[in-house]
């Protein structure tokens, strides 16, 4: 093989390398991002749900509510 075949077998080879290192980055980016929007998705059935909202009577008044 002359040089040229070889270099270019070279560079093809690193590129694929490199394409397969992307795509695997790429879907662990994925997974992430499921995860981050199935709990948004959970957050956001809690909240519409009241769980993060206390009755006035449930509150704790703050130190200074009450002093003269």
């Amino acid at each position: 093989m002359d040089e040229r075949t070889i270099a270019l077998e070279k560079k093809t080879a690193f590129l694929e390398h490199t394409l397969e290192e992307l795509n695997q980055v790429l879907i662990a980016q994925q997974k992430r991002l499921d995860l981050l929007e199935a709990e948004v998705r959970l957050f956001r059935e809690q909240q519409e749900r009241g769980a993060y909202i206390r009755k006035p009577d449930e509150e704790t008044p703050p130190p200074h509510y009450g002093q003269k």
